[in-house]
């Protein structure tokens, strides 16, 4: 009898401990184990008022936080946290309520002038344990327009439409074709993603790099109609004619940020270009960019792609110039 009393008790023991516990006992910080898609985008305001008031004990961080800033390592409250002035104009928030993971791109002040930022935060176990942020400011070369961005440009109204549940890709179809982006980019020869004739865009497909449009830009009057102007053409126009064969090397790919209700993927990673500056077209034409592609360099990508019916329909980047070949603190998929 007493050992089937104590045999009881360690069962019931045993049976508790399974049990899953309520859900507060497993909060160690002040943001909601839950934390949905309010809850992420009013985190991002939070975090961006903290950075104004350059005062990082105004956020709930975890002890091992880590923080980059165009990829280099450092401590949470140094860099753009001495400098920052103030919000500016222009906000674009994606959330990933899945994965406890939050991006925005928009405009800050410093020096007083805007300019571009891309934030992602981590959310575990009620605090923030991963920052990556990267900025791009005036002088940063290549198409660049921050003021357009600050004045303010608004994102167009099917970034935000939700889609059916029944409708939405997962997770990992959304983030293959993303890839197929970085994949068809990379030593861009118009023959379609590893051969297959195609490229995953929407014939109306826009993109707006650093604020600048970079396809479907009308021709100036002064502007020859028959020469090749690769920020006048679509996406898949430019795609299919191989312009992008500069870009050599796509590496250490991240999508960190997927909104499925939203069909959205955020994403980072490095170009490599500059070692091939000249080429053939799809069509058989040689083409030759400017003596000032001729260098060795890189591009620090943050990439949004909205993705509709399996296919890209806008992409919003932000990408300051970078040491060729950088390597990123975050890890990453090789381009290859």
């Amino acid at each position: 009898m007493h050992s089937m009393i104590v045999t009881g008790a360690i069962a019931a023991a045993v049976i508790a401990f399974a049990m899953p516990a309520p859900a507060a006992a497993f909060d160690l910080g002040p943001i909601p184990l839950n934390c949905d898609r309010a809850c992420l985008e009013d985190l991002v305001d939070q975090y961006l008022a903290a950075v104004v008031a350059h005062d990082p004990t105004l956020l709930p961080l975890s002890a091992d936080v880590m923080y980059t800033e165009n990829n280099q390592v450092m401590d949470v409250g140094d860099g753009f946290w001495k400098t920052a002035e103030d919000r500016g104009r222009y906000t674009h928030v994606f959330a990933d309520p899945e994965f406890g993971q939050v991006a925005y791109m928009g405009t800050m002040i410093e020096a007083g002038n805007p300019i571009l930022m891309s934030l992602r935060l981590r959310i575990q176990l009620g605090r923030i344990t991963e920052i990556e942020s990267v900025y791009f400011k005036p002088g940063g070369g290549g198409p660049n327009n921050i003021a357009q961005m600050d004045a303010p440009h608004v994102p167009e109204d099917f970034w935000f439409r939700s889609i059916p549940p029944e409708d939405q890709l997962s997770r990992q179809e959304l983030i293959a074709i993303a890839d197929g982006y970085f994949t068809g980019l990379q030593r861009n020869d118009g023959r379609g993603i590893h051969g297959t004739g195609t490229y995953p865009f929407t014939e109306d497909c826009h993109r707006i790099e650093n604020g600048a449009p970079t396809t479907n830009v009308p021709l100036r009057p002064d502007q020859d109609p028959d020469a090749l102007n690769v920020f006048s053409m679509g996406c898949l126009e430019a795609f299919e004619l191989g312009m992008y064969y500069i870009v050599q090397s796509i590496h250490q790919r991240r999508y960190p940020v997927v909104d499925r209700e939203r069909g959205i993927v955020y994403a980072h990673a490095v170009f490599d270009q500059g070692t091939v500056n000249s080429g053939t077209l799809s069509d058989g034409r040689p083409h030759s960019y400017a003596p000032g592609f001729s260098r060795p360099s890189s591009i620090l990508v943050t990439e949004a792609f909205l993705i509709e019916d399996g296919k890209i329909r806008s992409v919003e980047m932000v990408g300051p110039g970078a040491v060729y070949h950088m390597n990123s603190p975050w890890g990453g998929l090789s381009g290859d």
